[in-house]
C-alpha cells in the first residue's frame, strides 16, 4: 500500500511540477515582453524579500508531519487533534507578526530602488504581492501538512494544478489588454486563496479533527530546531537575489531569475520523484522497520542519483541556448551568461541529490541534532556570496550557494549513514564518483561533435533530443553496471503498485 501511495503522489507531484514550469515560463515572458527586463527584476526581488518573512512559519511544518507519522500509523484521533491544533494556533500568531512585517517592508523596501522606480509604486506593489504570499503560505498549511503526513500529497498537488493554469490564464488575459503590473499581480492573489479554502474543507470532511482537544505543543516542540533546517533550506533558495538587488542591480536580477527559472524547473521535475516517501520512511521508522528502510533507502538514491544526474547534466548543457532563445528580441542586458548557467544547475544538483537523506532526517525527527550544520550552511552562503558579488557579480553569489550546499549536503549523508541506517558513509560518495564519471563521458561525446547553431525553439528542441538520448544512453549503460540489484528491486515495486488490489 505504501509504494501505491507513493507511486501516486509522485505521478500527481510530477503533472503538477509541469504545469507549473511551463506556466512558469509563459507569465515571466509575457512580462519581460509588455513591461521589461526592470518590471521582472523588481517583482521577483520583492518575492525573494517576502520569504525572508515566510521563515517565521519555518520550521513547524517538518515537524508536524514527524509528530503526525505515529498518530496516523496507530489511527490515534486525539494525537492527531493535539498536534493539528497546536500547529494551528502558532500559525494564527505568526500570520499576525508577518502582517506587521510586511507593513515595515513594504515602507523600507521602496527606498532601495528609488534610483528605478516611484516610492509609492514600489510600496503598492509590495503590499499586493505580501497579499499572495499570505494566501499561498499561511492559510491552509497545517492542513496541508496532515495530508503530506497521510501519504496524501496528491491531493494537493491536483488543487496546485488548477490554481496554477486559473492564475495564468488571468495573469495573461490581464497583461494582453493592457493591465498595470499591480492589477496583474492582485488578480494572482485572489486567485491563489481558492487553494487553501479547498484544502480546508477537503480536511473537515475526511478527518475528524477534534477543535476541543487540547494542543499539544509537546509534539511540536522542535519547531525551533527545525526553524534552523528551513533557513539553510531558505538561505540556498534566497540568498543569491537579495545580495544581487544590495550589490548589483535590478537587471542583474532579471538575468538570475530567467536563469532560475529554467533551473528550479528541472528541481522541481526532479523533486518529485520523492514526494510522498519521507512519509513512508516516517511510517517505517514509526513501525521500527530497519532492514526494509535500508533497502528502500538504497534504491531512492538509485533514483534520485540516476536521475538527478541526467536531468542537471542535460541542464548544463541545454541552459544557455534555451535562454538566449527565451530572451530573443530583450536587448537591455546580455542574458548569455554560459558559466552561470553551468553553475545554476550544478546548484540544483546537490540539492536535489541531497533529498534522501534530509527525508531520513526529518522523518526520525533530528532536528535537534542537525540543527547546527543548518547555521554553518547559512553563514557559509551569505559571507561567501557577499565577497564574491562584487568582483563576479552572479557567478560569485552562486559560487557562495555551491560552497553551502557541499557543505549541508556532506553533513546530511553523514548524519543518515551514521546515526538513522547505521551503515558505512561511503556509499553515497559512491554515487557521486558515478555521476561525475558519467558526465565526463557525455561531454568528451558531446564536444567531438559539431558545433549546433540554436537560433529557435525547434533547434534547440533537436539539439535537447541529441543531448538527451547521448546522455540517457551513457546513465543507463551505467546503471546496469553498478546498480543491477537497485533494477530489478524497482522494477518489482512498480509491478506491485500497479496490481489491483
Amino acid at each position: 500500500m505504501r509504494s501505491k501511495k507513493a507511486l501516486i503522489n509522485s505521478i500527481s507531484s510530477l503533472l503538477s511540477q509541469l504545469v507549473t514550469i511551463i506556466c512558469g515560463f509563459v507569465l515571466p515572458r509575457l512580462i519581460l515582453s509588455q513591461f521589461g527586463s526592470s518590471y521582472n527584476g523588481i517583482t521577483s526581488s520583492i518575492t525573494q524579500f517576502l520569504n525572508c518573512v515566510i521563515l517565521l512559519r519555518a520550521g513547524v511544518g517538518g515537524v508536524t508531519r514527524a509528530a503526525l507519522y505515529k498518530p496516523l500509523a496507530d489511527g490515534d484521533n486525539n494525537q492527531i487533534s493535539g498536534i493539528v491544533n497546536a500547529t494551528q494556533q502558532f500559525m494564527k500568531k505568526v500570520s499576525a507578526i508577518f502582517s506587521i512585517l510586511l507593513l515595515a517592508f513594504a515602507i523600507v523596501y521602496p527606498l532601495m530602488v528609488l534610483d528605478e522606480f516611484d516610492y509609492w509604486f514600489s510600496f503598492s506593489l509590495v503590499i499586493i504581492l505580501g497579499i499572495s504570499t499570505v494566501a499561498q503560505n499561511y492559510f491552509g498549511i497545517t492542513y496541508q501538512m496532515l495530508i503530506q503526513a497521510d501519504q496524501r500529497q496528491y491531493i494537493y498537488s491536483i488543487l496546485t494544478i488548477a490554481t496554477t493554469i486559473l492564475n495564468t490564464i488571468v495573469a495573461a488575459i490581464l497583461i494582453l489588454s493592457g493591465a498595470t503590473i499591480h492589477v496583474v499581480k492582485l488578480g494572482s492573489a485572489i486567485v491563489f486563496i481558492i487553494n487553501p479554502i479547498i484544502l480546508n474543507l477537503y480536511v473537515r470532511k475526511k478527518y475528524n479533527i477534534n477543535k476541543n482537544v487540547a494542543v499539544n505543543n509537546t509534539a511540536i516542540s522542535q519547531r525551533w530546531d527545525a526553524f534552523a533546517q528551513q533557513v539553510a533550506a531558505f538561505v540556498n533558495n534566497n540568498t543569491d537575489v537579495i545580495v544581487l538587488t544590495m550589490f548589483a542591480n535590478i537587471r542583474e536580477v532579471s538575468v538570475y531569475t530567467v536563469y532560475y527559472m529554467v533551473a528550479n524547473g528541472l528541481r522541481r521535475i526532479e523533486e518529485t520523484l520523492t514526494n510522498g516517501i519521507d512519509a513512508a520512511f516516517g511510517n517505517m521508522i514509526a513501525k521500527k522497520e530497519e532492514d526494509l528502510l535500508r533497502t528502500n533507502v538504497k534504491l531512492m538514491e538509485f533514483i534520485v542519483f540516476s536521475s538527478a544526474g541526467f536531468v542537471f547534466l542535460c541542464g548544463a548543457l541545454l541552459i544557455e541556448p534555451f535562454v538566449m532563445v527565451y530572451t530573443k528580441g530583450i536587448d537591455d542586458i546580455s542574458y548569455s551568461r554560459i558559466w552561470f548557467g553551468v553553475l545554476m544547475c550544478l546548484n540544483q544538483y546537490l540539492f536535489c541529490v541531497r533529498l534522501p537523506y534530509q527525508m531520513l532526517v526529518e522523518a526520525a525527527g533530528h532536528f535537534k541534532q542537525t540543527r547546527n550544520g543548518a547555521i554553518v550552511e547559512c553563514v557559509l552562503n551569505i559571507v561567501i556570496s557577499v565577497i564574491l558579488v562584487i568582483k563576479w557579480g552572479l557567478i560569485g553569489v552562486t559560487i557562495g550557494t555551491f560552497c553551502a550546499l557541499v557543505y549541508r549536503t556532506t553533513q546530511y549523508a553523514i548524519y543518515s549513514s551514521t546515526h538513522i541506517l547505521r551503515r558505512k558513509i561511503w556509499i553515497a560518495g559512491k554515487n557521486v564518483l558515478i555521476n561525475i564519471i558519467e558526465a565526463v563521458i557525455v561531454i568528451f561525446i558531446i564536444k567531438c561533435m559539431p558545433v549546433w547553431n540554436v537560433t529557435s525553439y525547434l533547434s534547440w528542441l533537436i539539439y535537447a533530443v541529441v543531448v538527451g538520448m547521448i546522455t540517457m544512453f551513457v546513465i543507463g549503460a551505467s546503471s546496469f553496471l553498478f546498480y543491477r540489484s537497485e533494477i530489478s528491486l524497482l522494477s518489482q515495486k512498480v509491478k506491485n503498485a500497479l496490481k489491483r488490489r
